[in-house]
């Protein structure tokens, strides 16, 4: 009886085990995402961003600069630090150039910088431990300089790219101010896709096109299920219906990224949170999901 009494106190204590096991592995104890922005560009006609958009259908739009936060067990994440702080309540010129400026037309106050965002949701730069970078434009990389103890997530090609972009792509998006002072950062320099944790909930993308090492995320979360965070790989809805973005370093590239996007969307039932969309902002920004 003794033995009986032991071996059953044993199954009890595998199946439980198991249990605990399925469930992390189904995210139970997963990251958590914070959808924000870096405030907003425009307002500036879509026909700017989207140049095969019919032109008896152009009409203005506002873009938000959106970021990430990614809550998980292992470490909180950064994804993308939006517009430097420096061109924060109307101060534009003070850091990038007059055209740049008056194309954009950013709005940011200094509440929508990314370390005002994490002391607003609890935290501090000081607590992340990982900054990805979706590629080194200037409304993405803005900030890395405020989290030099963080580990930088970013394709070797797109750091270098960064450091030493070519002249036709100097003094635009490129703002290499944003960045000068991080050379000594700590880099993970990918050659494409990652699983950043090594158990598929955070997954690095390699999406080139927009910029020749752009990256996006994929994220499985516990409630809200399987989340592609596009950034520039697709700006806006118009993209994902045939009309490219008119900012690429390869319009092949960008196009086979996405439709890769839409690949990962469809066989794995995916949402697509995009870089730049107004309306999916407007329902969604500013709230957690899990």
């Amino acid at each position: 009886m003794k033995k009986l009494t032991i071996a059953v106190a044993i199954l009890v204590m595998v199946c439980v085990g198991a249990s605990s096991v399925a469930a992390m592995s189904h995210g139970a104890a997963g990251p958590k995402i914070f959808w924000t922005a870096s405030g907003l560009f425009g307002p500036l006609p879509i026909s700017v961003l989207l140049p095969s958009y019919p032109k008896d259908q152009d009409h203005d739009i506002m873009i938000p600069i959106n970021m990430w936060i990614i809550d998980h067990p292992m470490g909180l994440i950064v994804f993308d630090t939006g517009n430097n702080v420096a061109i924060s309540d109307g101060n534009c010129t003070s850091h990038w150039n007059e055209g740049f400026c008056g194309l954009l037309q950013p709005s940011q106050t200094r509440a929508d910088v990314i370390d005002k965002i994490l002391e607003k949701v609890g935290f501090s730069v000081g607590d992340v431990k990982i900054v990805i970078t979706s590629h080194s434009h200037l409304d993405h990389i803005g900030n890395i300089e405020m989290f030099p103890d963080a580990i930088h997530v970013i394709q070797k090609k797109e750091l270098y790219q960064a450091w030493w972009p070519e002249k036709f792509q100097r003094g635009g998006a490129h703002v290499v101010a944003d960045y000068d002072d991080a050379r000594d950062f700590t880099y993970f320099e990918l050659d494409g896709d990652y699983d950043l944790f090594g158990d598929g909930s955070v997954v690095i993308i390699s999406t080139p096109g927009h910029t020749l090492g752009h990256q996006s995320v994929k994220v499985r979360m516990a409630d809200t299920g399987t989340v592609i965070l596009t950034q520039d790989a697709v700006w806006v809805k118009e993209n994902l219906e045939g009309h490219p973005a008119g900012l690429n370093y390869s319009i092949l590239d960008y196009t086979n990224s996405v439709n890769r996007i839409k690949m990962i969307r469809d066989i794995e039932n995916a949402q697509v949170w995009m870089g730049h969309s107004m309306e999916q902002y407007e329902a969604m920004g500013e709230k957690w999901y899990q």
